[in-house]
């Protein structure tokens, strides 16, 4: 009876092991088909990047050819939703003087793919690279949640230079988040999908600016302390009083941001 039920629990394992990705993809994408048109997105001061609706890798905020700007950041959003969601980072960073990118992954919004770790980080690399080749630097990359995870990998080996890091709702290692939200369950098993940002960033020279959300219920604020503290170079931490891991948009105001990037502009080697 024993062995019997031994041979079950392998076989569960083995099935779980096997279906991993569509389970991971599961847990960890939430992706959202809509599509504003480029009215919607005018009327939010944005517009289509690099181009039209058919072709773009995300919006981009309105452009002033007379106006000198701090530089570029490119937003890498949450696993939820689409980048059209993201739209209070222009209303928060523009203003500053910077030109502000939303990024979009594929399989999210209207843009074909399927979501995972390596599509994510190939497409962002090109979107980097595309931004840097057209507006130059300084360039600057946020990621918030999820996104913190696509913004790590590329500043481990980004094929331009990335002078600036906004984290946001981070985590250490997804395994690690994995593991706490299902200690009773072998997430090593099905987690195909590492975001290992403590890994990715160890050799960045870069400042970074890391921010944690105090009450945050989907990433603990203490994956965020654990990995500022692995950071080696440049770095500060901010803890937005209050704050869950959605609702702290709400809670900063702009006196903030501007900390925030007056903090990450300091030093450009």
């Amino acid at each position: 009876m024993r062995a019997r039920i031994s041979s079950r629990i392998i076989f569960i394992l083995v099935i779980l092991a096997l279906g991993g990705c569509n389970l991971q993809r599961n847990m960890l994408y939430y992706p959202d088909s809509y599509l504003p048109s480029q009215e919607a997105m005018a009327a939010r001061g944005m517009a289509f990047w690099p181009n039209g609706p058919d072709n773009y890798r995300g919006f981009i905020s309105r452009v002033q050819a007379d106006k000198k700007y701090k530089g570029t950041i490119v937003v890498f959003h949450g696993n939820a939703g689409t980048a059209a969601d993201r739209t209070y980072y222009v209303s928060t960073l523009a203003p500053l003087g910077y030109r502000v990118i939303l990024a979009e992954y594929p399989g999210y919004g209207g843009r074909k793919g399927t979501p995972g770790e390596e599509v994510f980080r190939n497409d962002a690399k090109e979107t980097v690279r595309l931004a840097s080749e057209k507006y130059g630097g300084p360039l600057f990359l946020l990621g918030e949640s999820l996104g913190c995870g696509v913004a790590a990998s590329i500043a481990k080996g980004s094929p331009v230079k990335i002078d600036g890091l906004i984290l946001i709702t981070p985590w250490d290692t997804l395994l690690s988040v994995a593991k706490e939200h299902f200690p009773w369950f072998p997430v090593r098993l099905f987690l195909r999908d590492k975001y290992d940002n403590i890994g990715n960033l160890r050799e960045y020279k870069g400042r970074i600016a890391v921010i944690g959300a105090e009450q945050d219920e989907i990433v603990p604020i203490h994956h965020a302390q654990a990995l500022f503290a692995s950071l080696r170079g440049h770095k500060k931490m901010w803890t937005v009083p209050g704050a869950g891991h959605n609702n702290w948009p709400d809670i900063v105001d702009q006196k903030w941001w501007q900390e925030i990037t007056v903090f990450i502009e300091e030093i450009r080697n």
